[in-house]
């Protein structure tokens, strides 16, 4: 079963007399172990598309299934739950919470979620991302590379079944946004997620093995 997939799906925003089209019938599947890139100019789509597969948002119409479950049939628990445990979030401003360290920052989706032994966990997957030396910092005290690379640790403390990635390269330099892109394409291969990158980069597109083409809200071009 896929883990994610888009039927007919269009997203509209409305403001005073006026309506946004911000998405118009995109239907797409995303499998598990495959890393999808969603390129094209600002305003486009890409942003809307990630926040309606991350059910941080809601399509107008059509369907959006994780798991064969459509997230507009979900209670707002079980859209906590499925956040919570089988999605994970990287932003383009890392978005770490400046009062945590490295570790405490990766193991605090552990907590929320009532996850047995969440500080082992949280050194693991710090250690994955090749900052093990590093779980006593803050983030104040850490490079840009290096609070997304904390970032992404985060994104997979739970092993989620989706990661996705907005612009996730889009504040670092090239030699740090290559090491995230890295990472990101081995969280398809050894967590067998299904990863969503939306990104201006061809450069970070490059790591993907699906690469869609939005423009003004529909698909322009699939490879």
């Amino acid at each position: 079963m896929a883990s994610l997939e888009l039927r007919h799906v269009s997203k509209i925003y409305s403001t005073g007399d006026q309506q946004l089209a911000a998405l118009r019938d995109v239907s797409l599947t995303c499998r598990p172990g495959v890393v999808t890139a969603f390129l094209g100019r600002s305003g486009c789509g890409k942003s809307t598309l990630l926040n309606l597969a991350g059910a941080m948002d809601f399509p107008t119409a059509g369907e959006v299934l994780i798991d064969g479950v459509s997230t507009t049939a979900c209670t707002d628990a079980q859209l906590t739950t499925l956040r919570r445990g089988r999605i994970g979030f990287v932003f383009q401003f890392f978005q770490l919470l400046p009062t945590l360290t490295a570790l405490e920052n990766v193991e605090l989706p552990l907590l929320l979620a009532n996850t047995p032994a969440p500080r082992a966990i949280a050194r693991e997957r710090l250690q994955w991302v090749g900052l093990a030396d590093r779980g006593s910092a803050y983030p104040h005290q850490l490079s840009g590379g290096q609070m997304q690379r904390v970032a992404v640790a985060r994104a997979l403390s739970q092993s989620p079944a989706i990661l996705i990635a907005d612009e996730p390269t889009g504040n670092l330099d090239t030699a740090s946004g290559e090491q995230v892109l890295q990472l990101i394409r081995r969280a398809a291969t050894e967590f067998g997620a299904s990863v969503l990158m939306a990104t201006h980069s061809l450069e970070a597109a490059a790591i993907a093995d699906v690469r869609i083409h939005l423009r003004d809200g529909h698909i322009e071009s699939h490879s």
